[in-house]
């Protein structure tokens, strides 16, 4: 037999078959849509079946079953679950959502450096990245007049994908001169403190992040009744590990905060995060971004992760229960990580910054930040990197 099914693919099949599953007719609608590679695939698994059938040979017959329910889903919007992997092109949904995010950060430094400003103000999000896929896959797929199978990528999908990101997200910016009374205290140098008044004039630069919604280029698409069928299901709660799969690799349930942390990298300004936490004007918010990904997975409600704002108070709660580990270990995907950063006075052993570990590779620490340049992005770090104070291992 030529065609070989892997655990994982059948495993991967499996599951985005229980996704279609719950809305049959929307499924049947879509394999009715299927592309000549999937339609071509089951007409061979047709023929194979008979002739199997006809020789008594029933194992063959339930392994070609699964390759039709296999071809069946490659060719539908459901597709994009099986996006992860290389498919010969030398690009997968990860490489090419990774060579988004760099254009990404690359025009909001473009926008930092357009113009000299004393102040950077910075806010908003963009859009979440389970959005754009499952807009990208429901209007590419279902395109009237080109319909293209998701589960693959090359060059022509790939700028589709880029398109469709830029279609959904924003960045402009403004500036504003500010004269403002700035008052100076001074020693005489008769023990005395002196006050001076004096008027200052700063240029104000101030970078939005907006977005669209997944349901807003539904209507700025003209999805109709079926594709927004599509899109619902698509973005079911119960398919966020698939999601995770397919972004970040991430297959297991220990994976959960990284998956929510990663769903967030872009976002400028620490909005949300800092007002959530109970905060009326913008703080660092690295502590803050911490607990608002833990409380989104119910680990603060759990007693598993601690609502912090200050980095010191969550070392401490770590420590105070046994799960501390200094700067040295090398740690495991969802520990919480804690920088103690050299200035110029040195290090101190207090905490100055705090993120999530997302992964460990070939001797990199790979973290998931906020307020890192007042952003959230994703970071690396070699193991034992001197300004890691440690990590908090939570009992998940």
């Amino acid at each position: 037999m030529d065609s070989i099914i892997t655990v994982k693919t059948a495993q991967r099949a499996a599951q985005a078959a229980r996704a279609a599953a719950k809305a049959a007719v929307v499924t049947v609608k879509a394999i009715a849509k299927a592309t000549a590679l999937a339609i071509k695939a089951i007409i061979a698994g047709t023929k194979a079946l008979i002739a199997a059938i006809a020789a008594g040979g029933w194992v063959a017959v339930l392994v070609i079953i699964v390759i039709c329910l296999i071809g069946m889903i490659l060719g539908s919007v459901f597709g994009i679950f099986f996006s992860d992997e290389d498919s010969g092109t030398g690009m997968s949904m990860q490489t090419v959502v990774q060579e988004i995010n760099t254009e990404y950060d690359t025009k909001l430094q473009e926008e930092k450096n357009s113009v000299s400003y004393d102040v950077l103000e910075m806010s908003g999000s963009r859009a979440v990245w389970k959005e754009v896929l499952a807009v990208y896959s429901v209007k590419t797929n279902t395109d009237q007049d080109n319909p293209q199978e998701v589960a693959t990528m090359d060059d022509g999908k790939k700028q589709l994908l880029k398109d469709i990101f830029w279609e959904m997200n924003q960045i402009s910016s403004r500036t504003e001169s500010k004269t403002e009374t700035v008052i100076t205290e001074t020693d005489d140098g008769r023990g005395n403190i002196v006050e001076t008044e004096s008027t200052v004039t700063q240029t104000y630069l101030y970078i939005t992040v907006s977005h669209k919604t997944a349901e807003e280029m539904a209507a700025q698409y003209g999805f109709n009744e079926e594709q927004k069928g599509y899109l619902a299901e698509l973005l079911a709660d119960e398919n966020n590990y698939l999601w995770s799969q397919v972004l970040y690799g991430i297959t297991g349930g220990d994976g959960q905060i990284v998956t929510v942390a990663l769903s967030l990298v872009g976002n400028v300004g620490g909005q949300p995060y800092w007002s959530w936490y109970g905060f009326n004007s913008r703080v660092e918010w690295c502590a803050c971004f911490v607990s608002w990904c833990a409380n989104e997975c119910g680990y603060i409600d759990a007693g598993v992760i601690p609502k912090y704002a200050g980095c010191v108070n969550g070392v401490q709660w770590f420590k105070d229960r046994g799960q501390w580990l200094d700067g040295s270990a090398e740690p495991a995907p969802g520990m919480i990580i804690f920088f103690d950063w050299a200035d110029e006075s040195g290090q101190d052993g207090l905490s100055d910054h705090t993120g999530i570990v997302q992964k460990v590779e070939n001797g990199k620490v790979y973290t998931v930040e906020g307020n890192s340049g007042d952003s959230c992005r994703v970071n690396e770090y070699s193991i034992g990197y001197y300004e890691i104070l440690g990590y908090g291992a939570p009992a998940y």
